[in-house]
């Protein structure tokens, strides 16, 4: 069976725990519910099928039961919170503290690299800044940022995409490598959209901050159909890619940009007012 630093939802665990007991012995629910302490003999059946779910001191009592100890029962009852954060920022900072467990004990953590890389603006800035500023200290490429980050952050950035492969060193000299990282686990959605608040108020900021030669904001205000939709969003992901080769293929960095590329509703539809008023 895996560890338990490899889960991010407490029930797959806990189903987990249950199949292997079961494949090897008589387990039951029943043995199990009653090691834990509860008196209904399916209660973490229920629990595992999504039916019900634990409590803080229930996550206790069941990661006890599954024999963890230690910074592994604490990640399991840390793991339960996180699934039952009810905003995208209690689930972010259970997200940390499970993180944080697993590194305190030199543990990796699913999509823990991906999400730690786009928690902050600051590591895929530094990613396009180091290797074209040979010989900088963390300090010189902290003055180059627009917004405000110390030699220290810089320096533990480096260090961190160094570690994970995003960049290479080569004495004084980075290098940017071809890895990507990509999180498949629930969390990304979450630290993704943590990373678009983040960028879409420095480009709130970048309309007084910056010269209109320097930057580039237009609008389009339209009514459209579901179908217009999803054409404009093809289109825009077609741009997008066009971009990117853009920026591939150039002979130079001078300067950092973001794109932040937004098509979001300003009304309702019909049918979302009319289920308002009826309910």
């Amino acid at each position: 069976m895996k560890p338990v630093t490899e889960y991010q939802d407490y029930r797959v665990y806990m189903q987990d725990y249950y199949n292997e007991r079961k494949r090897v012995s008589s387990f039951s629910w029943r043995e199990f519910t009653r090691a834990s302490g509860f008196t209904s003999p399916t209660y973490l059946k229920l629990v595992c099928e999504g039916k019900t779910r634990l409590s803080p001191l229930g996550a206790d009592k069941v990661g006890s039961a599954m024999h963890l100890a230690g910074f592994e029962l604490d990640y399991f009852k840390t793991m339960v919170t996180y699934c039952h954060a009810k905003n995208d920022q209690e689930r972010k900072l259970a997200y940390e503290s499970m993180l944080e467990l697993a590194q305190n004990n030199k543990v990796k953590v699913l999509d823990g690299e991906a999400f730690q890389y786009f928690e902050s603006w600051v590591h895929p800035v530094v990613r396009e800044l180091a290797p074209v500023m040979p010989g900088k200290t963390p300090g010189g490429i902290a003055k180059r940022c627009c917004q405000e980050v110390s030699a220290g952050e810089v320096r533990e950035s480096l260090d961190f995409m160094v570690k994970t492969g995003l960049l290479k060193r080569r004495g004084e000299t980075y290098e940017q490598t071809d890895k990507h990282l990509k999180g498949a686990s629930d969390i990304m959605p979450v630290v993704l959209r943590s990373m678009h608040r983040e960028m879409a108020s420095f480009g709130k900021e970048s309309i007084d901050r910056f010269a209109p030669s320097e930057r580039n904001f237009t609008g389009l205000t339209m009514g459209i159909s579901a179908e217009d939709y999803e054409k404009i969003v093809q289109e825009l992901d077609a741009c997008r890619k066009r971009i990117t080769q853009i920026a591939l293929n150039s002979r130079g960095t001078e300067r950092v940009y973001r794109l932040n590329l937004q098509l979001f509703p300003l009304t309702w539809r019909e049918e979302d007012v009319d289920d308002k008023e009826n309910t």
